[in-house]
C-alpha cells in the first residue's frame, strides 16, 4: 500500500493514510480512460445544430424560367441547395449523441486515472476543509501552501458550502464530491486535493 502525508491547510504534515492498491496502485488502463473521457465528451454534447432542407426555406414557389428554349439548364425553384439562400443537403438535424459504457470499464477508468495521479505525485491529502468564513483569499493562501496553485480538483465527503463558494472564482480550480469525481475532471486538474474523509469514502466505494 502507497502511504502518503495528511496535511493541514497550512501546508504542515498532521498525519499519513494508506492508499489501497486495488483504486490507487494499479497499473493505468490507457484505452479505458479514453473510452470514458469519449464518452464523457460526447453526452456533454447539445446536438442542437439544425439546418433548413429546400422544403423548410423560405421562397422558390415559381419556376425561375421555363422549361425549354432558354438555353440554361432546367430549374424548378430558386431554393435548391446551388443557389445563394438554398436549402442545405444532408445538414445536422437536431440528434443525442449520448451512449453509455459498461460500468466495468467507467470504474477501471477512475481507478486508473487515480493511480496516474499518484504516479504523478499530485494527490494531496489535507485533514479537513472547514473553513471559519466564506473567503477565496482563504482557498488561495491554502493552495499555494500546499503548493496546489497551478490548477487543482478540490473533492470533499459531504457538499461544504464555504468552501465552493470560497473556490468558485479562482481560476482552473473546481470543487466536487466523491460521488461526482470523473476521469475527464481528474486528468483535468494538475492536483488532486481531497480530504482524508473523502480518501477513505472512495476507497469504501470503489474496492
Amino acid at each position: 500500500m502507497a502511504k502518503l502525508d495528511i496535511y493541514n491547510l497550512s501546508g504542515a504534515v498532521t498525519g499519513s493514510i494508506e492508499l489501497k492498491d486495488e483504486i490507487f496502485g494499479i497499473e493505468p488502463n490507457a484505452n479505458a480512460i479514453a473510452v470514458v473521457i469519449r464518452n464523457q465528451l460526447a453526452n456533454r454534447r447539445q446536438g442542437t445544430s439544425c439546418t433548413k432542407t429546400r422544403s423548410e426555406v423560405r421562397g422558390g414557389g415559381k419556376r425561375p424560367w421555363r422549361q425549354k428554349g432558354t438555353g440554361r439548364a432546367r430549374h424548378g425553384s430558386t431554393r435548391s441547395a446551388q443557389y445563394v439562400g438554398g436549402g442545405i443537403i444532408f445538414g445536422p438535424k437536431p440528434r443525442d449523441y449520448s451512449y453509455t459504457v459498461p460500468k466495468k470499464i467507467k470504474r477501471l477508468a477512475i481507478k486508473s486515472a487515480l493511480s496516474s495521479k499518484l504516479l504523478d505525485k499530485k494527490i494531496i491529502v489535507v485533514d479537513d476543509m472547514n473553513l471559519d468564513e466564506i473567503k477565496t483569499a482563504t482557498v488561495v493562501k491554502a493552495l499555494k501552501a500546499l503548493n496546489a496553485d497551478k490548477s487543482a480538483l478540490i473533492v470533499t465527503e459531504e457538499k461544504n458550502e464555504k468552501v465552493i463558494l470560497s473556490a468558485r472564482n479562482i481560476p482552473d480550480v473546481k470543487t466536487s464530491l466523491v460521488n461526482t469525481i470523473n476521469v475527464f475532471d481528474i486528468l483535468k486538474y494538475d492536483s488532486f486535493l481531497v480530504t482524508k474523509a473523502a480518501v477513505e469514502k472512495i476507497q469504501e466505494v470503489y474496492v
